[in-house]
């Protein structure tokens, strides 16, 4: 990953190849954003004064997004300006977006230096996360030299990186932890089913599980049919490759509270025999992003540190269809006893996760949270870069949606209406799969996995099918490709838990 620090030099000073600045709107133009402008004073008279002119015959605007690069002529060390436009009123959000959009336009630059307006810790930390999203790349296949890398090293420069930055260094940190973790689930969701079967996803969890200290189990077909996993077995039965489930774990000795999460690991989703439509298909290998959240956030809990016991479910199988796979209308009998008539074989994320649900209740959760790339109703409900938050109790949903706000994730909380119920009955077994009517299909799968949650324990859940995958060009520091959606959120809820919070 890109290498960062802080440095306390002026931007004027600083030996490197660009200087990322940010600017908001002024009249006739745009200017160095509030609380920026006193540290980019020494730029400004090194280029004679002019830096708001030049910004000017650019065309720069300030507005949030927008990337204006312009060359120093030998006046300071960088012979690249990026000014970066922040908008009006910047919040953190903003700093990350604007970070993130300069280092993605400023790949294949070695060094750079950062200097939009970060005079506290939190802000130190947005803009680094920003710059260390932004500066991604997923180049594992790529051949060739036509390609520019991701910038090398990053340096955030302002006034919260001198000595009287209070905090700044801890929230580098926590910026390259929650960066390291982000990424891994971005390069998990954009590696091709080929090469990430279900064994595969088990064996990267087992790595991350080494270097991180947490515990790990690792259930194979045979323990998944022995255990009574009738879920995961049933949505893996009809694929070569044969499915997983996989358990972490991480400890705190001062922590008095336990949070599970569950995540969805398909690692590609045809559809199984309800086959999906080829425009449907192809980018099916981001089903197992709620798999990949989870691990990226115990991941990152495993090194950050807070007081809550965490433990982590990845429920893994790939659904294809062949002479083996499981058909509309077989019955499946789910971990803990309940059956579940299969009406529809493309509906599998939700057989999945309630093997998972119903076993996490086993660690005596004080929460339970799955995340799920689970049903195109979400798009058509909230878009693409919503997740959509459901619970079965209020209190709790609404602080996860609030925990994703100040993560820096869109979510919004979404119902659970108990007339829905009715349309998942079955005549033969204790519940279907899908319902016999037709819409509010983001619901009906949330009440569905509402079934298998323990008895008096708190649940949330996050639909992420949109937010996990970014089909569109990149923008801030959002790639095309995999995101890592939820991660953050995830980290949040288990710090709001440990805190109190939540």
């Amino acid at each position: 990953m890109t290498s960062i620090s802080l440095d306390s030099a002026t931007p004027a000073d600083l030996d490197v190849d660009a200087i990322v600045i940010g600017v908001s709107p002024a009249e006739a133009g745009a200017a160095p954003a509030a609380g920026s402008a006193p540290f980019l004073q020494d730029l400004d008279q090194a280029l004679g004064g002019r830096l708001a002119d030049a910004l000017r015959a650019l065309g720069a605007t300030g507005k949030a997004g927008e990337v204006v690069k312009l060359p120093t002529l030998g006046a300071v060390p960088a012979p690249v300006i990026l000014a970066a436009g922040l908008g009006e009123s910047p919040t953190v959000e903003d700093l990350r977006r604007a970070a993130g959009g300069a280092l993605r336009a400023l790949a294949g630059t070695a060094r750079v230096a950062v200097a939009l307006p970060a005079a506290s810790a939190g802000e130190v930390e947005g803009v680094a996360l920003g710059a260390l999203l932004g500066a991604y790349a997923f180049d594992a296949f790529r051949t060739g030299d036509g390609h520019k890398g991701p910038v090398e090293d990053v340096r955030v420069a302002g006034p919260a990186a001198g000595p009287g930055g209070e905090g700044a260094g801890a929230a580098l940190e926590r910026a390259r932890v929650l960066a390291s973790s982000i990424n891994l689930v971005r390069d998990l969701v954009n590696t091709p089913p080929s090469h990430l079967p279900p064994e595969e996803l088990a064996h990267e969890a087992e790595r991350v599980a080494a270097e991180t200290g947490l515990a790990i189990e690792v259930l194979d077909e045979k323990a998944l049919v022995d255990g009574g996993y009738g879920g995961i077995a049933g949505v893996g039965q009809g694929s070569v490759n044969p499915p997983r489930l996989v358990r972490l774990a991480y400890s705190h000795p001062e922590a008095s509270k336990t949070l599970a999460l569950v995540g969805k690991g398909i690692t590609f989703d045809s559809g199984g025999l309800s086959l999906k439509p080829a425009e449907s298909m192809d980018w099916m290998k981001s089903d197992m992003g709620g798999a990949g959240a989870v691990l990226g956030a115990l991941a990152a809990i495993a090194r950050l540190g807070p007081k809550v016991n965490v433990v982590g479910y990845l429920a893994i199988a790939e659904n294809m269809p062949s002479g083996t796979a499981q058909r509309p209308s077989d019955v499946l009998r789910i971990y803990g006893g309940k059956t579940v008539e299969v009406l529809n074989t493309d509906a599998e994320g939700r057989l999945v996760l309630a093997d998972a649900l119903v076993r996490s209740g086993e660690d005596d959760p004080d929460l339970i949270v799955d995340v799920a790339t689970l049903t195109g109703a979400q798009l058509v409900a909230l878009g693409t870069r919503t997740a959509g938050v459901m619970a079965n109790d209020d209190d709790v949903r609404e602080k996860v949606v609030a925990a994703a706000g100040r993560a820096g994730e869109a979510a919004w909380g979404m119902p659970l209406p108990a007339d829905l119920r009715k349309g998942l009955d079955s005549a033969v077994a204790d519940i279907a799969n899908i319902s016999g009517e037709r819409w509010g299909g983001m619901l009906v799968a949330g009440v569905f996995l509402k079934e298998f949650v323990p008895d008096g324990v708190r649940w949330a859940h996050l639909d992420i099918a949109g937010p996990s995958f970014h089909k569109g060009e990149p923008y801030g520091y959002t790639p095309k490709g995999g995101t890592g959606a939820a991660t953050r959120t995830l980290v949040q809820i288990a710090e709001d838990l440990a805190d109190g919070t939540l």
